[in-house]
């Protein structure tokens, strides 16, 4: 790996103009309307696992069009009174694998919930269990980035983003959650659609940790490397010839920069300088455009890997000074 984008200095600057969809706010506004018609019916299923410290329960609840999406919910056994509940979402292609791997923020304090990203989880190692029931038929490339893409109403990622809110809401009112002390996290697509509830439901979260986010300025991810999930994108183009511009007009409802400008809470991004499946400057356009409180990890030799287990510790220092004040942390 190395050095391929803008040096850091001008990434700082970065703020490619944000060309949004006109019916932006009306689309979305309509959207989650629309799966509120849904009961949104969160069901727990107790699960026997060889874990001591830590209740675990198979999570449902119903996201877009009704569709039941699955995950874990984890919490410190026998805690007192009511939790923050940390949602995480899931980089590409995982599910959400087995509980005994979320133990992190249950281990400090925090009550967990883990959404299953529908249709992901056969690719990765880290299996799901959620079907995506939904879809256009229209043209794809294998993958999910390219599938409903013929109309921002039939895009994949408008019923990702819709799962991700209704999980706050679902988080909000499972037993023993503190509604008032919900964070959202992620990597890569986990950050990229932490990034997109952010600017949807900005009131339902008190923070954001958000590891280098994709689905941010799809155009230039293009443009500058043919590496990750983006390339699915450029190889559909390349025989879609006369649809660049309605391609990139419908991926403008679902740019993590139009988000990031209507996000008001507290957020942590990190970058990494060698990542060429999120190109440093597709992160920082999204950070530089956050209306919120921000800060941002660089990480200068790292590829998408990131800051790895650091960064991990990091956001684990964050969200307790978010959710608990603590001074230990500071």
């Amino acid at each position: 790996m190395a050095l391929f984008d803008m040096p850091l200095a001008d990434l700082r600057d970065f703020m490619p103009p944000r060309a949004e969809p006109e019916r932006f706010d009306e689309f979305w506004q309509k959207t989650l309307e629309q799966a509120r018609a849904h009961p949104l019916d969160p069901v727990l299923t107790p699960q026997d696992v060889p874990l001591d410290l830590v209740d675990v329960a198979e999570v449902t609840f119903s996201g877009y069009g009704g569709h039941r999406i699955g995950g874990w919910f984890v919490r410190p056994r026998d805690s007192a009174g009511l939790l923050p509940c940390v949602v995480r979402y899931l980089g590409y292609t995982m599910g959400r694998g087995h509980a005994h791997e979320w133990l992190a923020y249950p281990a400090a304090g925090f009550a967990t919930l883990v959404m299953d990203t529908r249709g992901q989880g056969g690719g990765s190692g880290v299996p799901g269990y959620t079907p995506d029931p939904a879809g256009s038929g229209s043209p794809e490339v294998p993958g999910f980035l390219t599938r409903g893409l013929s109309a921002p109403e039939d895009y994949y990622y408008r019923r990702v983003y819709v799962d991700a809110v209704r999980a706050v809401e679902a988080a909000a009112v499972l037993p023993g959650v503190d509604a008032t002390r919900i964070i959202i996290a992620g990597g890569s697509q986990g950050g990229g659609i932490g990034l997109a509830v952010a600017g949807l439901v900005p009131e339902m979260v008190i923070g954001a940790l958000l590891d280098v986010p994709s689905l941010v300025c799809f155009r230039r991810a293009t443009e500058i490397s043919n590496v990750g999930s983006r390339a699915e994108i450029t190889e559909y183009l390349r025989t879609h010839r006369r649809d660049v511009e309605e391609v990139f007009g419908v991926l403008g409802y679902f740019d993590g920069m139009h988000f990031a400008a209507r996000a008001t809470v507290p957020a942590r991004f990190s970058v990494a300088l060698m990542d060429q499946i999120c190109p440093p400057s597709t992160v920082f356009a999204a950070y530089n455009h956050y209306a919120g409180p921000k800060e941002i990890r660089v990480w200068p030799y790292n590829g998408h890997e990131g800051g790895g287990g650091e960064q991990e510790a990091e956001n684990l220092a964050a969200a307790r000074r978010l959710a608990f004040g603590d001074p230990a942390t500071r």
